[in-house]
This record gives C-alpha cells, sequence and structure tokens, in this order.
C-alpha cells in the first residue's frame, strides 16, 4: 500500500471512513447534498496532505479544490463499496507532483493572479475552446473518452487506468492516443 494511502487511512478513524464511503456512494447517487458530507470530512485531510508537500497555502488550496473538482467529475464512475479517502490522496498525488513539475519547468507563479489581468476577449476565447473541447469528449466513442478521462482528468497512470477500465494496458494507450488525437484536431478546428 503507498504511504500516502497509509497516511489517510491512519488519519481517518474506521468511522469517519465509513461516513466519507457513505457519503461519497449517495453523491454518485445524484445526492448533492452529500457532497458537503464528503468535504466535511476529508477536505481538512487532503489540505493537510497537500500544505505538507507544497508548503504553500495558496497553491496546497488551489490542489484539494481541484482534487475535489476531479472527485466531483468522476462520480458516476464511483463503485459502491469502495474507499473513497485513498481513490481521493491518490488524486491529490498526482495533483501535487503534476503541480511541482509544473515548476520545476516553469518556475514559481508571481504572488498575483494571473487571470486578474486577462481581458475580456481572453476569457471569451477560452470559453469557447472549452465548449469545443466539451463537444469533441462527448463525440468521442465511450472507450476512448474513458481511457482519456481516467488518464489526463483523474490524473491516474496508465496501469491504474488499465486496471480501472478492465482492459491491458496496451489497448488503454491506443484508446488514450486516439482520444488526445480527435481532441487535437476538434481544437485546431478539423472537428
Amino acid at each position: 500500500m503507498p504511504r500516502e494511502v497509509r497516511y489517510l487511512r491512519g488519519v481517518l478513524d474506521p468511522a469517519q471512513e465509513a461516513q466519507a464511503d457513505a457519503a461519497m456512494e449517495r453523491y454518485a447517487q445524484g445526492d448533492d447534498a452529500a457532497f458537503a458530507d464528503l468535504y466535511r470530512l476529508l477536505g481538512p485531510e487532503l489540505d493537510r496532505f497537500a500544505m505538507g508537500l507544497t508548503r504553500h497555502r495558496a497553491r496546497a488550496e488551489d490542489l484539494v479544490q481541484q482534487t475535489f473538482l476531479q472527485l466531483h467529475r468522476a462520480r458516476g464512475r464511483f463503485r459502491a463499496g469502495s474507499h473513497v479517502a485513498p481513490w481521493a490522496l491518490v488524486i491529490a498525488r498526482r495533483l501535487v507532483l503534476d503541480d511541482l513539475r509544473r515548476l520545476r519547468r516553469e518556475g514559481p507563479l508571481p504572488e498575483h493572479d494571473r487571470a486578474d489581468h486577462e481581458t475580456p476577449e481572453d476569457l471569451a476565447a477560452a470559453r469557447e475552446l472549452r465548449a469545443t473541447a466539451v463537444q469533441a469528449l462527448d463525440r468521442l466513442p465511450a472507450a476512448q473518452r474513458q481511457a482519456y478521462e481516467l488518464v489526463r482528468e483523474e490524473g491516474l497512470s496508465v496501469v491504474e487506468a488499465a486496471a480501472a477500465a478492465g482492459t491491458s494496458v496496451g489497448a488503454l494507450k491506443v484508446r488514450a492516443f486516439r482520444a488526445y488525437e480527435a481532441l487535437r484536431a476538434a481544437l485546431r478546428g478539423g472537428t
């Protein structure tokens, strides 16, 4: 069991873990109010985890929010009887690692928020690009969309995504590649 999973399992007592699992099951079944329980149970622990690795309050908060966003997007694929805490921690860990890689590549972000300086035209272009991407994702075959979501949105490794999809690593790589190509073509205007 990865160290991070043991960390979160050690912090949540069995009753809290069972409450979090039940909240995620309710949320996956469409009970939007269950999200508040999930956030109350997992949020502080995910925040401690992200803060411990980033040592930066704003980045840690952003990473926790991204973790919950990915949980939200994937809630329909949550399997009843599964444990949500380790899943949430794996997502948070991947997001933290991606953030650290980005920082090594690009350098730290300035203290002010870059989005404050975007023009209305930039925002409109970003909305249009997002709408195009969402439409392209919706047109993908289900297997390709699933591969894309598991790898890119949930942050799973190819091996983890293949296991989650119930397919081989090679098949998942092909599905993900085809999804990337279709999205690239759509974003370039080639639909």
